[in-house]
């Protein structure tokens, strides 16, 4: 079973920083994309970032390209999110998952319990 754990949220003036981190269990972790995804209220979810299992290739939404920076240590099961210059409309419960390897979906319906991220003017 698909395990997560997200962390890290906050509230944060406009043009804040927050570095959030995804803890999964092994099983869920090793040899998976993983990924970032948020869901604003009233809106549904949608894809942030993914990275491949090696670390490489990371791919983002075109609305965070140069602010958002994603990575993993495959060491500690454990994915991140830095989010530089945030503006407040990434407000939003941020939840990581696996991902379908180079595509901007889900491969799980598992979710952990997301993080809140405000971000204020």
């Amino acid at each position: 079973q698909v395990q997560l754990g997200e962390s890290g949220g906050g509230l944060v003036q406009a043009g804040g920083s927050l570095k959030l981190s995804c803890a999964a269990s092994a099983r869920t972790f090793r040899g998976n994309a993983m990924g970032w995804f948020r869901q604003a209220p009233g809106k549904e979810r949608e894809f942030v970032a993914a990275i491949n299992w090696l670390g490489g290739s990371p791919y983002y939404t075109e609305s965070v390209k140069g602010r958002f920076t994603i990575s993993r240590d495959n060491s500690k099961n454990t994915i991140y999110l830095e989010m530089n210059s945030l503006k407040p409309e990434d407000t939003a419960v941020y939840y990581c998952n696996t991902v379908v390897a180079n595509r901007r979906l889900p491969a799980s319906r598992v979710w952990g319990q997301g993080t809140q991220v405000t971000v204020s003017l």
